[in-house]
């Protein structure tokens, strides 16, 4: 919802807001608590070309008299190209970054641009304006933790690529997005089963989308896995490469301005992929499996495989699904993100 929490940190009381979701009255009420910082990643401060003295966080000090279009411009790349002098941008140096870096995590988590004001606060203030209060140093494990999924239920659901396959639902006990398993047949755990892991895409596996090759993929997967009788297809809610719908849109607004997929996701703020596929590595030993054949051209998800504790027997790849409209979108992800294309 964007709506600000407090944050007990490094013995210090914050609140934290989101960029994205901020008002004129809101932007007013936290500069009447005092000065205030504007928290960036490190890719989304390297295009305003202000430094990042944290590393991976650059906090922006934010002008007394600063407008709410001054940190929409900051927090979003949508008008750089048609506005782009944003300074000169002083960034703190002097303190903890803790509270600042547990701003952009909350924002991410929930898919918002990685962009949130950060204003010291009297002890108990937070609470005290009925807002959510969390104790930084229980909160920051938990956001990098992987949650623990259980196995909700299974049935039987005919497919026009396999008609054996059975739909499993996966539950975090986060409250955060289901997974599903797709199981062909009856694979055999004792032997390495033909598997994939594939993210959710609205727009190519949905619409038809010709900007990626991921209904494609999607697709030829499941036939080979009916074709050779047996399979698991692990469908992982992490649209976008992991920062969601609307960031993957305005992602692909930035394309259309001439960044390529990787750019597009710096200036916003975000890293090449936010994916997590440890999750697809817990279903798989949820369901039974501990060596699979691999298909993918990503060789992040056999090495992610790996180290979680599952076997790549063999990388089966999936070369499909290249249209005039995703030729340049492939070609960097095989420069950029060292896909097998």
């Amino acid at each position: 919802m964007g709506v600000p929490v407090g944050l007990c940190i490094d013995g210090g009381h914050v609140l934290v807001a989101s960029a994205e979701t901020l008002s004129e009255d809101r932007l007013r009420a936290l500069q009447a608590l005092g000065p205030m910082d504007l928290a960036l990643t490190d890719r989304r401060s390297a295009t305003l070309k202000a430094r990042a003295y944290d590393g991976d966080v650059a906090r922006i000090i934010v002008p007394a008299d600063a407008r709410l279009s001054w940190v929409q411009d900051l927090s979003d790349p949508a008008d750089d190209l048609a506005n782009p002098m944003k300074g000169p941008l002083q960034t703190r140096r002097e303190g903890s970054a803790a509270a600042h870096r547990l701003a952009l995590q909350l924002c991410k988590g929930a898919r918002l641009l990685p962009a949130a004001l950060v204003v010291p606060v009297a002890p108990g203030m937070a609470v005290s304006q009925g807002l959510l209060e969390v104790e930084g140093a229980e909160a920051a494990p938990l956001l990098q933790a992987l949650p623990d999924l259980s196995h909700v239920v299974s049935a039987r659901v005919p497919l026009r690529a396999a008609e054996n396959a059975r739909l499993h639902i996966f539950r975090p006990a986060d409250g955060s997005e289901e997974h599903y398993a797709i199981e062909i047949g009856r694979p055999d755990r004792a032997r390495p089963v033909l598997s994939r892991l594939h993210s959710a895409c609205f727009t190519g596996d949905l619409l038809g989308s010709l900007k990626c090759d991921c209904g494609p993929q999607l697709n030829a997967a499941l036939t080979q896995m009916g074709q050779e009788g047996a399979g698991v297809l692990l469908y992982l809610q992490q649209e976008g490469r992991g920062i969601g719908l609307a960031n993957k849109m305005r992602a692909y607004a930035l394309q259309d301005q001439g960044f390529d997929t990787v750019e597009a996701n710096h200036r916003l703020g975000f890293e090449d992929d936010e994916r997590d596929f440890r999750l697809g590595a817990a279903i798989l030993g949820k369901l039974g499996f501990d060596t699979v054949r691999l298909m993918t051209n990503n060789p992040a998800k056999m090495r992610m495989m790996e180290s979680c504790g599952i076997g790549v027997s063999e990388r089966v790849p999936l070369k499909v699904g290249e249209t005039p409209f995703n030729s340049r979108y492939l070609a960097v992800k095989a420069e950029k993100s060292g896909h097998l294309l």
